[in-house]
């Protein structure tokens, strides 16, 4: 892939002459706009306000508008000479425990590559240094086009990784987005949840996938082959009445287990049901002959108690005529 940019890494007061690489791509499906009469391209001229020529790439600068409307211009070259340390070198600044940078600072990834095997020594120092560290190193850079950036440099594995930060007068605060009032949580509740966590298990990034992305390729392409489009899966109703915050993390976590003990098969929320309610329903799931006879047993135990008491007494009275016919002879 061709360098975005190439600069020198001060790592103390060693030099690493390194390249920067795009670490990201786009999957989406890219689309034109078109005339809907004749499908013709629609095309995007630029035109100048003062005697309306049409104007090529070449023919395009960039100018300051002052305060009075004067349209001050700037060269490329006058950009690219400005007096910044950062322009062409990222100076480390400090460095920090990767986990307290805050995930709303992240931006853009970049790979950072020597530019020659002279440079492969101090990157892998400077890499082997930070891992063993288990730290990360902050420092400025400045792109063409897009000014002076924040950077924060990690290894990931074999490569050093230069993550564009936000700057942090550029974050918001979070006041307004934490719930507001007093929220009463039961250990019971929390508890279903951390077992919900522990159930679903840890995630393999590699196995997600935009189906979006996916669904809008598959459709260009019927189309394309005057093929029928793809129609939407219809959704299966949830069980109605399921409110209740327990029940659906119990539920939740039902179908957690049964995705990770059978992968390959399709487990719906509708079909989990609670602790509780899927053992009343095993105990009724026996065959048609015995959920019949199931209410004719409980009468027939009653009356066989008494007759087992009249039985075991029958022989105590026989016992007593003899006793008294002997008394008799």
């Amino acid at each position: 892939m061709p360098p975005i940019a190439q600069f020198t890494l001060t790592f103390g007061l060693v030099a690493i002459p390194v390249r920067v690489l795009g670490a990201v791509t786009s999957h989406k499906v890219a689309f034109r706009q078109i005339h809907l009469d004749d499908h013709g391209r629609v095309r995007y001229r630029k035109i100048c306000e003062q005697d309306e020529q049409v104007l090529e790439p070449d023919d395009i600068g960039r100018a300051w508008e002052a305060p009075d409307g004067r349209l001050v211009e700037i060269t490329d070259e006058e950009m690219d000479h400005l007096p910044l340390p950062t322009a062409k070198t990222i100076e480390i600044n400090g460095f920090l425990d990767l986990a307290r940078v805050p995930g709303e600072m992240f931006a853009q990834p970049y790979f950072l590559t020597p530019q020659s095997p002279a440079a492969n020594k101090p990157y892998v120092l400077m890499r082997d240094a930070l891992a063993r560290s288990g730290k990360a190193a902050v420092g400025k850079y400045t792109l063409r086009g897009s000014g002076e950036a924040l950077g924060l440099i990690h290894p990931q594995g074999d490569v050093l990784v230069l993550q564009r930060l936000r700057w942090p007068d550029e974050i918001r605060a979070a006041d307004d987005a934490a719930p507001r009032g007093d929220v009463a949580l039961g250990e019971d509740e929390l508890q279903a949840a951390l077992a919900y966590i522990d159930a679903l298990g840890d995630l393999d990034m590699a196995t997600m996938h935009d189906e979006y992305a996916a669904a809008v390729q598959e459709l260009v392409t019927a189309k394309a082959e005057h093929r029928a489009p793809p129609h939407p899966a219809r959704p299966e109703e949830e069980a109605a009445g399921v409110t209740d915050l327990m029940t659906a993390l119990q539920r939740a976590t039902e179908q957690a287990r049964a995705d990770r003990e059978h992968p390959g098969e399709v487990h719906h929320m509708a079909d989990r049901k609670p602790a509780k309610k899927t053992a009343r329903a095993t105990a009724k799931k026996t065959t048609g002959k015995g959920a019949e006879q199931a209410p004719q047993k409980a009468p027939a135990r009653a009356t066989e108690k008494p007759a087992k008491k009249a039985a075991k007494k029958q022989p105590a009275k026989k016992t007593a005529k003899k006793t008294t016919r002997k008394r008799a002879g």
